[in-house]
This record gives structure tokens, C-alpha cells and sequence, in this order.
């Protein structure tokens, strides 16, 4: 800056030191103009930075945000109390109070967030933690004064709302809606069941029953097979709020699949139906399958691998060291899994795999790589040198071949770290991985569990040992081990489904589906040689108890087939699926079945101690339908709840200043015409 004014003064100095036809007074004028601009010029030049700051007011904005679920209208207080349509008014009439001062928005919400508030109620299920979530991540880093949540407190998803309350940095005033005493109802709590049972064996289903403000009355629980019934129960219900768990023993006198309902009959006044009929799948088998378990030495693994699987009563495990296995028939077994062995050198073994027997591999480090690669063409591991490395588990989202549940998935991904053989991994199978390896917080596309089909042969592979950490987390952090009796259970499933080797199986994802569910199916179609293949189209009729029918087209996937049917609407159905291979025509049938989504019905009693729990420890208040009248003066009063004025600084060059070069196009005429006015020019 020093600079550039010395520059400019000797430069105005050289220029009118002498003029000659200049009086004194516009000399100096003219020294001063020319010796700016060479300033400014200089300073241009040298690219400084021009600093403006501005102040930006942002008003506090108050979130209404409305539970829009059937619970609200369905388990309202009768009159004279205030009614849900009303409450909908009144926050809606919030903003008009507040004023210009207070940036009001409004949402509502039942399983999603949505804009505006509404009169609707028709929302299937309630996750109050997800809407707050998503609320507060859409206004993160904004002056947000204050939060006022609307709703019964009753929940049927996601995980208890007062913890992402506390992510809230503000105020939250709830308004209590709904009754806190239960109604008249009798329900279906729960079934629990194994999904399959053998055949002339008795299995037992264990049905909660529970029955609110019924108290003397005699609640008559039955079950029907396949629309007979098999079995019936009297139950006195001695209190108003009544749980009971039957158990009741069914016999599994016919092979296939068999459809179970079990109802309880509806009472005088009893406030929902919706709520008393369950529907299950149970499918008879005719004997267990059973599961060899080979390794070269004993693991902490084997037991675990062991225990997993036979959580589920279809499977027996027969573990043996690969030393001591003398014999082993192909057909006595419906999968095998090899623990870190091959088939080199061992004639049983490649007998097995020559069977094409489903196998599932598991690598680690006692695992010989070239020998593995021998064995199989579905995953390659090359390694130069005999080194393991910790890898996490990342589950991916283009499996298709079967499904985890959603609370497996998070375990898994939270799980310590599997030994995995140091190297580079290629799979010859697209959309075949379960697991990917996440090393440290970095996602690689090397398989860590993957499934697929080769040549008609079911494989399995692990790339890491060291389940036994798995199974330790899992039972200090939950107390159980469902994740890994998920996916081992699941697994096994996937490669033993077709080892009666039938040509044409279609199969839906699951037995019963949930009212607004995507109904997905699968195909699979096996050639002479029982080789995976998809080449013919492949047609499927799904047929409602009413007799409407639903033509669909399945589409490629990999190397078999998958139907995605969308939404049906609540009802029985049957399917017929239909292809035809060379001369060859295959038929495949079964049923499912799009249950009413009642969790709505499940809870009738409010929960205001949740909603006033959730307003104090936030320093709010929680509010009655007939107080929201008051919601204006608390917010106005509360000295959190103001206007933040921002402070924003900005550089930029001056080159990028305007003004600047009109000041020198002014400066540099003004002194072009004095010039020319005096005869200097």
C-alpha cells in the first residue's frame, strides 16, 4: 500500500512539476487525481482483497409437527373433549397468532415425514424417532426456537422417540392427544412358531393373548388348517388388563406347506376386530436335514458355526476332524462345510464335490489358497504372500438371492473384525455378495461373504475366521444371538432349498406379507444337467380369494428370476407359475397371503408420560388439547426463543469491485477535460 502510493505521487509529480499553461489551483487538482488513480491502478495490480461483511436477521422458527396415524381418531376421547379436527385447527391457527415475528412450519407424520398438517389419520404405523430425525436433519444449523409435537405417544416403529428428542437443541412443547385409559379390546399379541416341522411329529405355537377392560368375559381363541380347525381354547379374562400366553400343540400329519389362522372371537362393544386373527406358514418336511462340518484342526469357530445352525430344529450338525472322517456318502448329507480344508489329497472330499453336494467354504489362516482355488471356480483369492488382515463386515444392498432383517443387518455391520487372507478378490458371480470387507472406515468390493451357483452346484464362502467374536458381542451388547443364527440359518436355507434337485421352484420371499408391502417372489429353473439357468420366460398367475387374478412376467436376475408385484390388496392368495424349457413344461404353485397392517390396533391407551417426558427434559411443557390456546404466550415469553442476526464476512478481490473502476473513469475525465478546458491537451 505504501508502495503504490509513492508510485502514484512520483508519476503525478513527473507529470504536471511543470506545466505551462495550468494555474496553481488546478495543478494541484490535477496532481491529486492523476496521483489516485496510479494508486488505484497499483492496487489492482497487486490483487488485494476487499473485505464487506453483511447482517442477516433469521427469525426463530417454530416446528408443528402432527402424528397423523389411526391410532389419534381411533382411540380419541368422547365428547365433549376436544376432537382431533379441532386440534388440527388450532395449530393451524398458531401461525396467525405468532405473527410476523416467528417462522411457523408445518408437518406431520406417521411411518415418513410429510409437509403441512391434516385431517387424514390414516397413517398404518407410527415412528415418532424417525419423523424428529428427519425434521432435525432438514433444519440442521438454523435458529429453530421451537418444536411442538402433537401426538398420542403411542409408537410401533423405530426406537424410543426421547432419545432423538434429545438431539433437539431447543424447546419442545408436546400436546397430548388420545386417552391414557384402554378400551375394550381383545388381541393377538404375538405368535411365536417354527416355521417348519416334521412329518407326524407334534409342534407347539405359543399365541399372547391379551384382552383390555374385559374383565369376566371368556375369550374363545381357535385354530383352523387350511380353513379346518384343529384345535380350540376358553380362556377367562380376569382382569382389566389381561396377558396370557397359550401354547398350543398342533400335529403335523401331511407334507408341504400349511396355512394356520388363529382368531379370537370379538366381544360385545369390543372397540377393534382388526387385531384378532393372525396368520402363519408352517411347512412339514419329512426329515431333518443334515449339515457336515469338516476342519483340519479344532477352532473356538466349529462350535459357534455349530450352535448357529442348530438353532434351527430342521438341521443336524455332524462336525469332524478331517483326520478322523473315514466315509462319507453324498447323499447323506445336504450341505457341507469345509473350515478352512480342501479337497486336495482327500478322496472323500472330492467324491463330495464331484456330487455337487451345496458346500460353503470358509477361509482363514490355516486355509491352503491354491488348493481352494482348485476346488471352485466361484471366488478367487490371489495372495502372494501368507499374511491375515482385520476386516469389518459391510452388508450390501444388491443381494437378492435371500434377506436379512433390517436389525441382523445393523448388528453385523457393528460386529468386531473377521482375519481375512491378506490379497486381491474376484467373484464370477454379479449381485452374489452378502458381506463386503470394510477395512478400518474404507468400503472395498472384496467379498467377505458371498453365495451363488456353479454349474448347478450351490456354494457358500467366508473369506474370514473368527465368528467366535461375533458371538461374544452379540451376547454382551443384546443378550442373544439372533444375528448370527440369521445368517447362518438363512444361509444354510439358501443352499439346501433345492436339494430334493427339483427343476422349477418359485418361491415368495416370505409366507405373509404386510398390507402396502411389495410382494416379491423367485424363480429358479435348472436344465438336464441341473445347471441355473434363465433363458425362457418365465409367467406367474397370483389369484385373490375373490377370484380376481393378477398376470405377471418375471424379470432376469443373475441367474435365476425375481418378481417384484408392488402392492396387492389384503387377502389369500394362490399362485401358478408357469415356463417351458425346449419341449419341456414346468408348473410351480403355492400361496401367500397380504395381511391388514393393524399395529394401530395393538395400543389404545395414550402414553403421556413419554410426551411429558420428552417436553421436560427439554425445558418445554406438555399441553392438553383445550391448553394449545396457550402456546403463544409460552413462546413469546420463552427468552430462548429469539431473533439471531448473522454476522457473514466476505473477501473478494478488488478487481472484482465495480465501483473502483468507475471511480477511476471519473478521476482520469475529470482530468482530461480540465486539460483540454486549459490548453494542456
Amino acid at each position: 500500500m505504501p508502495a503504490c502510493l509513492i508510485l502514484g505521487l512520483l508519476y503525478a509529480w513527473l507529470l504536471y512539476k511543470q506545466p505551462v499553461n495550468l494555474s496553481k489551483t488546478f495543478r494541484y487538482w490535477l496532481f491529486a487525481f492523476r496521483a489516485l488513480v496510479v494508486t488505484i491502478i497499483a492496487l489492482i495490480l497487486l490483487s488485494p482483497l476487499f473485505k464487506s461483511v453483511s447482517h442477516n436477521p433469521q427469525k426463530p422458527l417454530v416446528l408443528i409437527l402432527q402424528d397423523n396415524s389411526q391410532s389419534i381418531d381411533l382411540f380419541k376421547k368422547a365428547p365433549p373433549s376436544i376432537g382431533p379436527d379441532i386440534v388440527v385447527d388450532d395449530l393451524s391457527g398458531l401461525k396467525k397468532t405468532l405473527g410476523s415475528d416467528y417462522d411457523v412450519q408445518e408437518f406431520h407424520f406417521n411411518r415418513d415425514l410429510a409437509d403441512g398438517l391434516t385431517k387424514d389419520f390414516n397413517g398404518k404405523q407410527t415412528d415418532i424417532s424417525k419423523a424428529l430425525h428427519q425434521l432435525n436433519d432438514r433444519f440442521v444449523n438454523q435458529n429453530i426456537g421451537a418444536l411442538i409435537l402433537a401426538t398420542d405417544g403411542l409408537y410401533n416403529q423405530g426406537s424410543d422417540p426421547q432419545y432423538e428428542a434429545k438431539n433437539f437443541k431447543t424447546t419442545i412443547y408436546t400436546i397430548a392427544l388420545g386417552d391414557t385409559i384402554a378400551k375394550r379390546d381383545l388381541l393377538i399379541g404375538n405368535v411365536n412358531y417354527n416355521k417348519t416341522a416334521f412329518l407326524g411329529n407334534d409342534f407347539e405355537i405359543e399365541v399372547l393373548a391379551e384382552a383390555y377392560q374385559s374383565k369376566g368375559e371368556n375369550m374363545h381363541l381357535s385354530v383352523t388348517e387350511d380353513g379346518r380347525q384343529v384345535t380350540a381354547q376358553n380362556i377367562p379374562v380376569s382382569s382389566n388388563d389381561f396377558h396370557k400366553v397359550v401354547t398350543l400343540k398342533l400335529n403335523a400329519g401331511k407334507k408341504g406347506v400349511h396355512k394356520f389362522n388363529i382368531s379370537i372371537a370379538p366381544v360385545k362393544n369390543e372397540i377393534s376386530t382388526q387385531n384378532n386373527n393372525e396368520t402363519i406358514y408352517v411347512e412339514v418336511l419329512d426329515a431333518k436335514q443334515k449339515v457336515l462340518l469338516l476342519y483340519a484342526s479344532p477352532h473356538p469357530d466349529i462350535s459357534v458355526i455349530r450352535q448357529s445352525i442348530e438353532s434351527n430344529k430342521n438341521y443336524e450338525v455332524k462336525a469332524s476332524l478331517l483326520s478322523e472322517l473315514t466315509a462319507a456318502k453324498p447323499g447323506d448329507y445336504s450341505l457341507v462345510i469345509l473350515y478352512q480344508v480342501s479337497g486336495k489329497d482327500n478322496s472323500i472330499i472330492q467324491n463330495l464335490l464331484k456330487s455337487k453336494v451345496p458346500v460353503w467354504y470358509v477361509v482363514g489362516a490355516q486355509s491352503d489358497l491354491s488348493a481352494y482355488d482348485l476346488d471352485q471356480k466361484f471366488m478367487r483369492i490371489s495372495s502372494g504372500r501368507q499374511e491375515m488382515q482385520e476386516v469389518f463386515a459391510q452388508p450390501t444392498i444388491d443381494f437378492t438371492a435371500f434377506t436379512l432383517s433390517d436389525s441382523s443387518r445393523k448388528k453385523i455391520a457393528a460386529f468386531p473384525p473377521l482375519l481375512a487372507p491378506y490379497g486381491s478378490y474376484s467373484s464370477t458371480s454379479p449381485g452374489s455378495m452378502l458381506l463386503k470387507q470394510r477395512i478400518g472406515s474404507v468400503e472395498t468390493t472384496y467379498p467377505l461373504l458371498a453365495f451363488g451357483d456353479e454349474g448347478g452346484q450351490r456354494i457358500g464362502v467366508l473369506t474370514g475366521e473368527g465368528v467366535w467374536r461375533w458371538q461374544l458381542a452379540e451376547f454382551q451388547t443384546y443378550g442373544n444371538h439372533h444375528a448370527l443364527e440369521e445368517l447362518f440359518g438363512q444361509g444354510v436355507q439358501y443352499l439346501t432349498a433345492n436339494a430334493n434337485r427339483q427343476r422349477f421352484i418359485v418361491y415368495p420371499a416370505k409366507r405373509v406379507f404386510d398390507e402396502g408391502e411389495n410382494v416379491l417372489l423367485n424363480a429358479e429353473l435348472y436344465n438336464d444337467a441341473l445347471e441355473m439357468i434363465n433363458t425362457p420366460d418365465v409367467k406367474i398367475d397370483l389369484k385373490s380369494e375373490a377370484g380376481k387374478s393378477y398376470s405377471f412376467l418375471f424379470t432376469r436376475n443373475g441367474q435365476s428370476y425375481q418378481l417384484d408385484a408392488g402392492t396387492l390388496p389384503v387377502g389369500e392368495y394362490s399362485y401358478t407359475a408357469t415356463t417351458k424349457n425346449g419341449a419341456k413344461q414346468f408348473t410351480a404353485s403355492g400361496q401367500l397371503t397380504v395381511k391388514p397392517l393393524n399395529l394401530e390396533a395393538r395400543q389404545s391407551a395414550a402414553n403421556h408420560q413419554l410426551l411429558n417426558t420428552i417436553a421436560r427434559q427439554s425445558g418445554g411443557e406438555m399441553l392438553y388439547p383445550n391448553q394449545i390456546n396457550r402456546l403463544a404466550d409460552l413462546i413469546r415469553k420463552n427468552e430462548n426463543i429469539k431473533t439471531v442476526v448473522y454476522e457473514d464476512k466476505h473477501y473478494s478481490d478488488i478487481i472484482d469491485v465495480k465501483w473502483v473502476f468507475v471511480l477511476i473513469l471519473g478521476l482520469l475525465s475529470l482530468e482530461w477535460f480540465i486539460r483540454k478546458r486549459e490548453g494542456e491537451i
